[in-house]
């Protein structure tokens, strides 16, 4: 230990002494049964424990201490040191993972969206083109088409109805 422990507590009759450090030194010097004694440190204390807990304990600690020079010796990161500031673990590594069945649903919907667009006669093509791929408002569409913007809304509402329709066939 780098520093003197507050406290040992030592095995007796079944239960744990406490003695403060410096009684505990004095015991050791007058009785060789100590010197058999094995220690861990705990918390700044030191507790007395049988041989397989202490073999434990310190086989742990020296795999820590490896793990830790192989850690420096490659320059890795722990990527629980990169927190928030309300110490949530922040999720910098992006998942590149790619979903093949969401791209082929996603290409077969698209697919179905135009053959139903195709079925569509020349003024709602023209009506969706507008709104969805020209980018215009309702009311833009409306001037241009020299009607209100409440009868683009209708028509582009009965269309997409009529889209579905066609798609879920």
């Amino acid at each position: 230990m780098k520093y003197a422990p507050r406290k040992v507590y030592i095995k007796e009759n079944d239960g744990y002494v406490e003695l403060p450090y410096t009684d505990f030194c004095c015991r050791r010097q007058a009785d060789q049964s100590y010197m058999d004694k094995l220690f861990i440190p705990v918390q700044g204390c030191l507790l007395e424990v049988v041989r397989e807990q202490y073999a434990d304990f310190y086989k742990d600690k020296e795999r820590w201490r490896y793990l830790k020079k192989l850690d420096t010796n490659h320059s890795l990161l722990a990527l629980e040191g990169f927190t928030d500031s309300e110490g949530n673990v922040i999720d910098f590594v992006v998942d590149e993972a790619v979903d093949v069945a969401e791209i082929v649903v996603h290409a077969v919907m698209v697919d179905r969206l135009k053959t139903a667009v195709s079925l569509l006669s020349n003024g709602e093509q023209a009506l969706i083109n507008a709104i969805f791929f020209e980018e215009l408002s309702e009311r833009e569409v409306g001037l241009r088409l020299g009607i209100t913007q409440s009868v683009v809304n209708k028509r582009k509402t009965k269309i997409l109805a009529k889209l579905r329709k066609i798609m879920e066939v």
